[in-house]
């Protein structure tokens, strides 16, 4: 596997994974702050922030530069 590719299946799983956990912080706080958190609801809304993110990495990560020197 190319390091490029590498370093870019590591950088869209670092995002994926704060844009999940931010996901769930913030549905978290939500829920607990109407009566109750309903945990399937916060687990699939996590998830799907997360694979959203996933998505929006293939259109270019920043931290994986066109061009590097270090393909």
């Amino acid at each position: 596997m190319k390091e490029k590719t590498k370093r870019w299946l590591r950088a869209a799983a670092v995002r994926a994974l704060k844009t999940l956990a931010q996901t769930a912080a913030a549905a978290i706080g939500v829920a607990g702050a109407s009566g109750g958190a309903d945990w399937a609801a916060v687990f699939y809304t996590s998830l799907t922030a997360a694979v959203l993110s996933v998505l929006t990495s293939l259109a270019g990560l920043p931290e994986v530069k066109e061009g590097d020197e270090n393909e």
